[in-house]
C-alpha cells in the first residue's frame, strides 16, 4: 500500500485571521507536486499547518497520514512519523553542530518510540552514512562540524536543509521556497541535489514561484493557490505557464479568490 498524505477541506487561521478556506490535496509517496501562487495566497500557511506549527490553527477539516487524522499531533510526532519541512528562512542554533543535530534527528525518526537520553545510532554507522550523503551532495565534510545555520550564507542554509532531507528520508517533505534568495547557479545546484537524493522515494510538495527548482524535479501535478484556496491543478506545463506569464489569467478567472488574496496582502503590508 502506498503511503498517502491527504488534506480535506482544510481551514486554517493565524491569530484569529482566516487564511485557508477549504484546501483539498492528496499526495502519494513517490509523487512530486508543485504549489505556486502570488504572495499572500496561503502557500506557506498550508505547509506549516501540515507540520503542526502552533501558530497555525486548524479550524475545520483534516490532515490525514495513511488515513489517520494528525491534526492533534505535535510537530515532533509528525516528524517521527515521516513528515519533513524545509524552511524558507531556517533558524540558527549556535552551539549545536550539524553532525550532532542530524544524529539525534535521524535516530528519533528511525526509532520513533525513543526517549531523550536513550541510545543514539552507533557513531561509526552514522558517520559512514553522513559521509556518503555529503559526498552525494558534493559537500565538504567540514560543513558537518559547523553550528546549525550559524553564520551560514543563504545558499549554505538551503544546502543544510537538503542534507537533512537526504539523511532523514521522510515519507513526505514540504520544501518552502528552497530557491528563495539564491542566484541561478545556486538554484540549479539545489534542484540537482533534491533529485540526487532520491526524490522518487518521497512525496514532495515544492512551494516555489519559479520553474528552476523544478528543472530536475518535474512535478506530476502543479497546483495554483489564490486567496487561501487551490483554484487550479494541472501538470508540469502549468508551472511553465505561470513562470512565463505570471498569474494574470488565474486572477481574471477567479475574481473572488483574487479579491481575497489582495485583501490578505493589504493586511500583511499593514502588519
Amino acid at each position: 500500500m502506498t503511503d498517502t498524505l491527504t488534506i480535506r477541506n482544510l481551514h486554517v487561521s493565524v491569530e484569529d485571521k482566516p487564511i485557508l478556506h477549504g484546501v483539498d490535496l492528496e499526495i502519494r509517496r513517490g509523487e512530486t507536486h508543485a504549489l505556486m501562487g502570488p504572495n499572500g495566497s496561503g502557500k506557506s500557511t498550508l505547509g506549516l499547518a501540515i507540520m503542526g506549527h502552533p501558530k497555525y490553527v486548524v479550524t475545520e477539516g483534516e490532515i490525514l497520514l495513511n488515513g489517520e487524522n494528525i491534526v492533534e499531533w505535535s510537530p515532533d510526532e509528525r516528524a517521527r512519523r515521516g513528515l519533513f519541512y524545509a524552511f524558507q528562512r531556517p533558524i540558527a542554533i549556535p552551539g549545536v553542530k550539524m553532525a550532532d543535530f542530524l544524529r539525534h534527528a535521524v535516530t528519533n525518526v528511525r526509532h520513533p518510540e525513543r526517549r531523550e537520553g536513550e541510545e543514539l545510532l552507533p557513531m561509526r554507522e552514522f558517520r559512514k552514512e553522513l559521509k556518503e550523503k555529503m559526498g552525494q551532495l558534493h559537500m565538504d565534510l567540514e560543513f558537518a562540524r559547523r553550528y546549525v545555520n550559524d553564520g551560514f550564507s543563504g545558499g549554505e542554509m538551503k544546502r543544510a536543509e537538503i542534507l537533512q532531507l537526504a539523511m532523514l528520508q521522510p515519507k513526505f517533505a514540504v520544501l518552502d521556497e528552497t530557491d528563495s534568495g539564491l542566484d541561478a547557479d545556486a538554484v540549479r545546484l539545489a534542484s540537482e541535489s533534491i533529485a540526487r537524493i532520491g526524490r522518487q522515494k518521497m512525496g514532495l510538495l515544492i512551494i516555489t514561484h519559479h520553474d528552476k527548482l523544478l528543472e530536475h524535479n518535474p512535478p506530476q501535478f502543479t497546483h495554483v493557490m489564490l486567496g487561501g484556496r487551490i483554484v487550479e491543478t494541472g501538470g508540469p506545463e502549468l508551472a511553465i505557464e505561470l513562470h512565463r506569464h505570471g498569474y494574470g489569467r488565474i486572477r481574471e478567472k477567479y475574481p473572488e479568490a483574487d479579491a481575497e488574496n489582495r485583501a490578505m496582502q493589504q493586511v500583511e503590508a499593514g502588519a
